[in-house]
């Protein structure tokens, strides 16, 4: 089972603001606090959280072709609220909120780049 994702970042404080208030919406906050290394957002410690991280070899984040992180939330409206936000805060449009026929019967989602180019998904089955 997955514990964290980490997503590299060559900005760390523009990082940061962008999922302190991106994941805020759905109610995540920073669990930890790796000083100028990063920080880690969740429900709580035993939750699986996400990371942004400046990369620990020193050399520059880049974004992985077809890496993509999802966030599942609870409704539909929370996936257009979260969407709106990301694109809000920066991030690019990648996929509006719709029903998505490779997810299934009830897959609801939208898509987005944030500030480093990551690939985010925001799903709910509703």
């Amino acid at each position: 089972m997955i514990g964290y994702v980490v997503l590299g970042t060559n900005d760390l404080p523009r990082a940061a603001a962008f999922y302190d208030a991106l994941l805020g919406e759905v109610g995540l906050t920073r669990q930890m606090d790796f000083g100028a290394r990063g920080y880690a957002w969740g429900a709580n410690m035993d939750a699986v959280m996400l990371c942004i991280m400046t990369p620990f070899d020193g050399k520059p984040a880049s974004v992985g072709n077809g890496t993509m992180t999802a966030i599942g939330v609870d409704s539909r409206d929370e996936v257009d609220r979260i969407h709106a936000k990301a694109l809000d805060l920066g991030a690019k449009d990648e996929g509006a909120p719709g029903l998505r026929a490779e997810g299934g019967d009830g897959f609801y989602a939208a898509y987005f780049r944030d500030l480093d180019g990551h690939k985010l998904d925001v799903f709910t089955y509703s």
